[in-house]
């Protein structure tokens, strides 16, 4: 064993009870003092189970059978148990706010040592440097819920500082944050590791956030095994990698580039080879819109004396994926919640169009059934405000899927909600189930949905809306938990949706999913509209929420790989063969 080792995994096998595969299996790995290392996987490959070894809660607590060895700082978790490594290993949680304890910065950074009975005058002491380490001491009296995403995150980082660990575990600690509030993060977590020598073991599915700081990347496969290596060597085959690793592939950059800077300065010659090229319409190319499926009009809410949505018009037209962005705080919740029906409304109308062909009711073609041609239906188009209908009439027109998915399930296992959401949409059965193993593969029917992952969770709440089939589908950060293969069939399974005639509306803080499926982007900040356009012009526009690819090749206006390809077979035709067979 490495003597500067923090975490040592030695042949270590996970299996829970009734479980036909290990969630991991044979796992050995050495993360050395002072590194910072991130987890990869997909969805419920078996990640929180590792992270969950480091700090001995996977078996302590979790309940399962542990094979091997698993030491952290020269403790053995079979023999400590996580109580005994509290002041060595520290944990952080996705959803900092659910976490917190009391109604303060200062008062949850000093919480922790209370329990450990640390003493006033060093509790002072150690809570003064956590403020100062953290760049978060001008908040040290702000309530905690009036915090942004990435304040909490940092403040939820702090409290377990505090009792001076040596490793922290982090998962997926920018899952929920803005683009901003997730570079606060990683900048502290860079500090920690750089200029304390803290030891960082992180899981991430946003790799691009995060992957260029890493030192290695643990990638847990779905056998349960895991592979360990330098982030290039370990992403270099990986279908779990960031969109600059992909281009560099596409391109055969030696080496790898990891990070936008990288990428940027090998890619002279590729912007040179694209710069006469058209911009390709790839997946953005649309018909023009023929309805307007939702309409809102001077929506406004407010929360007491704040007011979240200022007075906002949107329209949603069939036949497109709108992504709804900005800032942690911006109003983009309180604004789809109202859209829906179900949230708080106090000004303003919505309107959504009901009797549209493709909905579930007739349309306006004549259908033909040999030898006798039945004459067309007519529908006659009305609109209704959701808020006035019926919770079942109301998922036939409007869907929502919430940030906190597991909210919507109430039934004992997996099997049971799909059945469910078929016979309350009147759906053929295995409609619900068809639509989960679109987005999540292989999730166990009988598996209680509480423990499933976040990413399973969230995948089964969207098959369960889109069984509805609804004309208007409104998702709120519906990547959260998703890796890159899931969010690519999520992208598919919204296309075929507008294709098929509906409207999508997704907020998002996730660039590179709005980059690859969205035709329109609206920004808001401060409850307001600040933007609203073809999003091909706001992403490439904007400096935060542009996606790596538009990074990399600015000014050409390219958002993802498929278009560099697109580009690239535009730009390199085919060479004409000889007779004589040369080229």
């Amino acid at each position: 064993m490495s003597p500067h080792a923090a975490v040592v995994f030695d042949g270590v096998t996970i299996r829970y009870a009734d479980s036909p595969a290990p969630a991991l299996r044979a796992a050995s790995f050495v993360v050395e003092e002072g590194e910072l290392a991130v987890v990869a996987g997909r969805t419920g490959a078996g990640k929180s189970t590792l992270l969950g070894a480091v700090n001995g809660t996977v078996p302590h607590f979790t309940g399962g059978h542990l094979s091997g060895r698993v030491t952290v700082a020269g403790l053995d978790t079979r023999t400590h148990r996580p109580r005994d490594l509290a002041d060595v290993v520290g944990v952080v949680r996705q959803d900092p706010l659910a976490g917190f304890v009391t109604d303060t910065v200062e008062e949850e950074l000093a919480y922790t040592l209370e329990q450990l009975a640390v003493d006033p005058p060093a509790m002072r002491r150690r809570v003064e440097e956590v403020l100062d380490v953290l760049g978060i001491a001008d908040l040290r009296d702000a309530p905690l819920s009036d915090l942004s995403g990435g304040q909490q995150q940092r403040v939820a980082i702090g409290s377990v500082l505090t009792a001076g660990p040596r490793v922290l575990v982090l998962d997926e600690p920018t899952s929920a944050l803005d683009p901003a509030g997730a570079e606060e993060v990683l900048a502290t977590l860079s500090r920690l590791v750089h200029d304390l020598g803290l030891t960082v073991v992180v899981s991430e599915h946003r790799l691009e956030r995060i992957v260029g700081l890493a030192d290695h990347v643990l990638l847990v496969h779905d056998d349960g095994t895991v592979t360990n290596g330098d982030p290039a060597s370990v992403l270099a085959a990986s279908p779990l990698a960031p969109p600059v690793v992909h281009l560099g592939r596409r391109v055969g950059w030696d080496p790898l580039p990891l990070t936008v800077r990288d990428a940027r300065r090998a890619a002279h010659d590729l912007r040179t080879t694209l710069e006469t090229v058209p911009v390709p319409d790839g997946a953005h190319a649309r018909a023009p819109a023929q309805d307007v499926l939702l309409e809102g009009s001077g929506v406004t809410v407010r929360h007491g004396d704040v007011t979240a949505v200022d007075g906002v018009d949107l329209a949603l037209t069939d036949g497109e994926v709108v992504a709804l962005m900005g800032r942690n705080g911006s109003g983009k919740s309180s604004l789809l919640w109202a859209l829906h029906g179900t949230g708080t409304r106090s000004g303003g109308s919505v309107e959504v169009r009901s009797g549209r062909a493709g909905s579930g009711s007739a349309g306006p073609h004549p259908v033909t059934v040999a030898p006798v041609t039945v004459a067309p239906v007519t529908v006659v188009p009305v609109t209704v405000d959701p808020a006035r209908e019926s919770p079942a009439q109301r998922r036939r027109h409007v869907g929502l899927v919430p940030q906190s998915a597991g909210d919507l399930l109430y039934l004992p296992t997996v099997e049971a909600e799909c059945r469910q959401a078929d016979q309350e949409a009147g759906a053929a059965e295995g409609t619900a189930r068809s639509h989960l193993d679109r987005l999540a593969p292989g999730v166990p029917g009988d598996r209680h949905p509480r423990d499933l992952s976040e990413g399973q969770r969230l995948a089964l709440v969207v098959a369960v809306q889109l069984t509805a089939a609804p004309g208007v589908l409104l998702l709120d950060e519906p990547t959260r938990g998703l890796d890159y293969p899931a969010k690519d069939a999520l992208a598919r399974l919204l296309r075929q949706l507008v294709e098929d005639g509906s409207a999508v509306l997704v907020a998002t803080h996730d660039v590179e999913f709005a980059a690859g499926v969205a035709d329109r982007v609206v920004v808001m900040a401060g409850g307001r509209v600040v933007a609203d356009g073809a999003a091909r012009d706001v992403l490439c526009d904007s400096p935060a929420f542009a996606p790596q690819v538009a990074k990399v090749l600015a000014p050409l206006r390219l958002l993802t790989v498929a278009e560099v390809d697109h580009a690239l077979a535009a730009a390199r035709p085919e060479p004409s063969v000889t007779a004589g067979g040369g080229r």
